[in-house]
């Protein structure tokens, strides 16, 4: 497929996704099943325009004073894949696969306006009514804040140190263009790359296979870091899902003291079984019923409340779940954080750690949250977590977000990585 092929492909998925309201990722699935003349290449084309359409919709409907999917795929190409109205033309002058080229009118708006003159929530490309929350939160830096979110993210890996160390996965993948993260002591990168470039598939890799590193957000590794577990410890992961953090977690124990890995949701925590088979974990226990963590209460040394959340610090890699979250959406995650955080903490011992954790960089969800549970539950008191980041990551590592100096907060502006907030609270009785 020629660059006018993809981008009227692009213009289709993107209509799919705006009259059905479905993900993105299906949207895309559907188009490639029905395309299976497309190669791979093509179908990674075609996924960039979209999701660069999708991170940056806002401000591209702004500049093009059209908000429908022709208008703001053709900003894809002149804004992030460097074209100018005139080499577009010519790369799809005789092109039959092409779209309808713009009209005059939108030609004219985008070549006319400036982008520093539309409303804050445009320039952010985030939703008008989350703005507030974004201002609360990092003040006079909200917007390289939200800018930051609306950037593609890069392919962070975690060296499984059970089986092969940091230097050995960079090795592996260095046709990929693998090299150390900046802040996880065993993250690896691999860059997001332009335009049309397309990711390495690593699962595919021997490397893989044979569980030397996992997929992990370089922000995912350094909140599981940040809980310290130690060798001999009893550690609960209240929310486990997918079990990233259990697997990191399991790998800094040295597969010594105990892991229990609990979700309620059964088909979110099903990938953790082949996971730690292959990582070669031996020290956790995989839950899905409360009961089977009953004599837990009271005796962990660190519990781990990785909190449902709206997933905001995720937007670069989940573009279209910005544009349909919503106030009840926020209210909903709020009430469920509040009792997760509830039913976890009878598991912490006397002196032991809760630590909170959501993929979310909104106030409400993060420092209000905190706030109001060690208002209701004065036993536990906020413990400072930068102490717990200099001594991990050094006083020299790009400095996180924080309200209060105690909690922190990682964002793709600040640390380069998703958002993350981190909290650890201590149980004094």
């Amino acid at each position: 497929m020629r660059l006018g092929g993809r981008l009227e492909a692009a213009i289709s998925v993107l209509a799919d996704i705006d009259v059905r309201r479905r993900p993105v990722a299906d949207a895309l699935k559907d188009w490639g099943l029905s395309h299976r003349f497309a190669g791979s290449g093509d179908r990674a084309a075609v996924g960039n325009i979209v999701y660069d359409a999708l991170r940056m919709r806002q401000s591209h409907a702004w500049l093009m004073d059209d908000d429908r999917p022709a208008s703001i795929a053709y900003a894809v190409l002149f804004r992030q894949w460097g074209f100018t109205p005139e080499t577009l033309s010519a790369e799809l002058l005789d092109d039959k696969f092409a779209p309808p080229s713009l009209s005059e009118e939108q030609l004219a708006a985008f070549l006319s306006r400036d982008l520093r003159t539309a409303p804050d929530h445009v320039q952010g490309d985030i939703p008008e009514w989350v703005l507030p929350s974004f201002q609360n939160a990092f003040r006079d830096d909200w917007l390289s804040e939200a800018v930051g979110l609306a950037g593609r993210p890069t392919l962070d890996l975690r060296a499984n140190t059970l089986k092969a160390n940091r230097d050995k996965v960079v090795s592996a993948l260095s046709r990929a263009g693998a090299s150390p993260a900046r802040i996880a002591r065993n993250g690896v990168r691999i860059p997001a790359g332009e335009a049309a470039s397309r990711l390495p598939n690593v699962t595919a890799e021997l490397s893989f296979q044979k569980g030397w590193f996992e997929v992990q957000d370089e922000g995912s590794q350094i909140v599981a870091d940040l809980v310290q577990p130690a060798e001999g410890d009893q550690v609960l992961d209240y929310c486990a899902g997918g079990g990233g953090k259990t697997l990191a977690m399991a790998a800094a124990m040295n597969n010594k003291g105990q892991i229990h890995a609990y979700d309620a949701d059964r088909k979110r925590l099903a990938p953790i079984i082949e996971r730690l088979k292959r990582a070669g974990t031996r020290n956790v226990q995989v839950h899905d019923e409360l009961q089977g963590l009953n004599a837990l209460v009271g005796r962990c040394d660190k519990v781990l409340v990785d909190a449902p959340c709206t997933g905001s610090g995720t937007w670069r890699r989940r573009p279209d779940t910005k544009w349909r979250l919503t106030q009840r959406n926020l209210d909903e995650r709020v009430a469920q954080q509040q009792e997760a955080l509830l039913q976890a903490s009878t598991y912490v011992r006397p002196g032991g750690k809760l630590i909170y954790v959501t993929c979310s960089m909104l106030t409400e969800e993060n420092e209000k949250q905190m706030e109001r549970f060690v208002e209701q539950n004065p036993q536990f008191s906020i413990v400072n977590a930068f102490e717990s980041w200099n001594g991990l990551f050094g006083s020299d590592a790009p400095a996180p977000r924080s309200l209060d100096g105690k909690s922190l907060t990682l964002t793709p502006a600040s640390t380069d990585t998703d958002g993350f907030f981190f909290c650890k609270l201590k149980r004094s009785s």
